[in-house]
């Protein structure tokens, strides 16, 4: 018999019980909200007030609309996998987690989509409907475990992105909770460029700072007839990122273009998933192509030809779909991968333009070698988004401030060679000071105003993805003297 649960006396405690209608619906007690203090950035912790767990986008919005109405902090939360601390509750939160409406709601095959709650995860969408011919493009490592909703909230990308495109490429409508409880809708029916704002854009990528989503209408595409996989082991970084700009120019698009570095590779190899890939090698390409039958070997000799004329060691192409299945594992598995060989990491999530990829990468081991951490970096070399993973000992004192500090000087090396700073992770709390590497002061205001118009209390998800500019207040009160001036 489970032990009876001790009622709190707090009574926004016993209002938000009332709301989801079951004292299983809530969790307040310390040492269950110690599961909720971090999202996959965990060198910040904070608690939350408590965590509610409704069922259906009514609950969700009468929980926002009472937060609101009481002046309580609130944010969403998916399964948690975030990495750059958008989940993590700054302001002793009511964290809202979405992990109990988790149903695909309808497929239309006919007009390719369907229609999911915000906790179905990924891989099912793909897993639901393959037998059908169809599947669910963006593929984050982390697809066997993280939600769509968070997908939407983050604008995740995944190894696939190159040919298909991030999140919000595949989002036909949303459904979102205003943060006053207000439900609407926008999208939905697929329709191409449809008039007014883009609504749909705006939301998606948010970092939920604008409103909670509850249903996601989402592009499904058809299984490509074929496809073929192509290992190439370098023993130059330089040959490698070389022959990823040399595989675009020649007119090929691969669905996946990804590359690991010799410290990531020995990480993989020590992990769950060993391939045997050579220890002595510098880098691997793990390329993808797929599309209609004819023409696929055409573009697999030419990826060949490339890789032999930057100097690679040894190519090869998966004999069939469990070596490539296996490949795939080793990388996917690639963050976690580094807990092999390091007590602690911490991933970042930098773009920069291809042709960039030796100098960027050369200043990374530059970074790596002045704070005295390895760097191990593991990419989607296609698009350019760099994720460099810095390996460090939390126990040692100063090390996590040093992985930090390198980590920064990795993302300032992406925006100096005209990059950015995150791709696919999000800024959260991990990459606020880091905004201003990529925008000015008034480019900051000009997004914060228009969080203001969705979220005018601050009360979702505060003290996210936005720095408070150094020159916010003197930039505000000019603007509003020349606009009082031009009235006048």
């Amino acid at each position: 018999m489970a032990p009876k649960k001790i009622k709190s006396n707090d009574r926004h405690i016993k209002n938000l019980e009332a709301i989801v209608g079951d004292a299983n619906s809530i969790l307040f007690h310390k040492e269950d909200l110690l599961a909720y203090d971090s999202d996959g950035f965990t060198l910040h912790r904070h608690l939350p007030k408590a965590v509610v767990f409704p069922k259906d986008t009514q609950e969700v919005a009468k929980l926002v609309k009472y937060c609101s109405e009481n002046k309580l902090p609130f944010l969403a939360r998916g399964a948690g996998t975030g990495l750059s601390g958008g989940a993590i509750p700054l302001n002793e939160e009511v964290i809202i987690s979405l992990v109990r409406m988790k149903k695909l709601l309808s497929v239309d095959l006919e007009n390719r989509r369907a229609v999911v709650q915000p906790g179905f995860i990924n891989l099912k969408l793909t897993n639901s409907i393959s037998d059908k011919g169809y599947y669910y493009a963006p593929d984050p490592s982390s697809q066997y475990c993280c939600t769509i909703g968070g997908n939407v909230a983050e604008n995740a990308g995944g190894a696939h992105c190159l040919k298909y495109g991030v999140t919000t490429n595949h989002i036909l409508g949303l459904e979102v909770v205003l943060p006053n409880g207000e439900i609407i809708e926008m999208g939905g029916n697929g329709i191409p460029d449809s008039p007014g704002y883009d609504l749909l854009g705006l939301l998606t990528g948010s970092e939920g700072t604008l409103g909670i989503v509850t249903k996601i209408t989402v592009r499904i595409l058809k299984n490509p007839e074929a496809k073929q996989t192509v290992l190439a082991y370098f023993d130059k970084v330089e040959d490698g990122s070389q022959a990823v700009s040399d595989i675009i120019s020649a007119g090929i698009v691969p669905a996946a273009l990804e590359m690991m570095d010799k410290t990531a590779i020995e990480g993989v190899e020590a992990a769950a998933f060993p391939v045997g890939h050579p220890s002595d090698i510098e880098a691997v390409l793990l390329i993808e192509v797929d599309g209609i039958s004819v023409g696929i070997e055409e573009q697999i000799n030419h990826i060949l030809e490339v890789c032999k004329y930057r100097n690679v060691l040894e190519v090869k192409v998966a004999k069939d779909e469990l070596e490539r299945g296996r490949w795939w594992a080793n990388r996917k598995t690639g963050f976690g991968a580094m807990g092999a060989i390091s007590p602690d990491y911490l991933v970042q999530d930098g773009v920069i333009p291809r042709s960039k990829l030796p100098e960027v990468l050369n200043k990374i081991n530059r970074i790596s070698e002045e704070y005295g951490l390895r760097i191990a970096n593991i990419f989607h070399a296609g698009d350019g988004n760099l994720h460099p993973l810095v390996l460090f000992d939390a126990r040692i004192p100063g090390e996590s401030e040093k992985a930090l500090a390198a980590g920064s000087a990795c993302l300032k090396a992406c925006a100096d060679v005209g990059g950015t700073i995150t791709g696919e992770h999000g800024v959260g709390i991990e990459k606020i000071e880091e905004m201003r590497f990529v925008f000015s002061d008034e480019e900051i205001i000009a997004q914060t105003d228009i969080r203001e118009v969705f979220n005018p209390h601050n009360l979702l998800n505060a003290g996210k993805l936005f720095p408070m500019p150094g020159r916010c207040v003197e930039i505000k009160r000019d603007l509003k003297e020349k606009e009082a001036a031009a009235i006048s």
